[in-house]
């Protein structure tokens, strides 16, 4: 959404109204629509039908909210791509990558968190890979490894990786990842979305000290995930 010319937004109009109302494109049409209808009812003298259709209509828009956020003023952080619970901290290897050891690090997004995803750190994107698969619960462990899902890997200026995966839930039925290989992204830019219940898990390097604990409640684009290791004076 940074950029509404952009070929990978939906529509560029629908991108400026998007960003004028704070919503993700993807849910300005289906919030105008309901909304319209509710207006027509109205009209009509139908009042009774309408406000539920107005209140849907808001819940709509909710869903598909874009708040602005902004990135820490500071080098050597990593920051969540999702709104919501962190439910696991471990170590382990991204996708694809068998016997790397990274810090994983999985937020859990419910319908009612904010469903925008950006981008951990700044850097260039690697590789983009899609897998389909299942739709269980998101929170559930096997989820990572069964679920359908699309990991982002990407490389900070100092050449380090790391990959974000956005997986589906029960009722996540579509990711959106506007990202191909080889853009060049900045830390907390809109990168895409999951719709209804989901998770993103972290992947960053081991260097990192974390910030964060389970259970924390995090934001996309604004919470310190990790922070590089400073040496130690002398």
């Amino acid at each position: 959404m940074e950029d509404c010319n952009n070929s990978r937004w939906p529509n560029p109009a629908l991108c400026l109204i998007g960003k004028w109302l704070h919503i993700a494109p993807e849910g300005v049409v289906v919030s105008l629509i309901i909304a319209a209808l509710a207006l027509v009812l109205w009209l009509a003298n139908l009042g009774w039908l309408a406000l539920p259709l107005l209140v849907f209509a808001l819940a709509v828009a909710s869903f598909f909210r874009d708040p602005v956020r902004t990135a820490p003023d500071r080098a050597g952080v990593v920051t969540s791509s999702a709104d919501g619970k962190i439910t696991d901290i471990a170590e382990g290897s991204p996708p694809g990558a068998d016997g790397q050891l990274c810090r994983r690090v999985s937020v859990f997004m419910s319908p009612l968190n904010v469903h925008v995803n950006r981008a951990p750190i700044a850097g260039e994107v690697i590789a983009v890979d899609h897998t389909p698969g299942e739709f269980m619960a998101a929170f559930r462990d096997h989820a990572s490894e069964r679920n359908e899902r699309n990991a982002i890997v990407i490389r900070d200026p100092e050449g380090r990786p790391y990959v974000m995966v956005q997986i589906a839930g029960y009722l996540a039925r579509r990711i959106v990842c506007r990202l191909r290989r080889h853009d060049k992204i900045q830390q907390g830019q809109r990168v895409g979305l999951i719709m209804f219940g989901s998770r993103v898990d972290h992947f960053f390097p081991l260097e990192y000290c974390l910030t964060v604990a389970r259970g924390d409640r995090v934001r996309a684009g604004s919470s310190v995930l990790g922070e590089l290791r400073r040496p130690e004076p002398g």
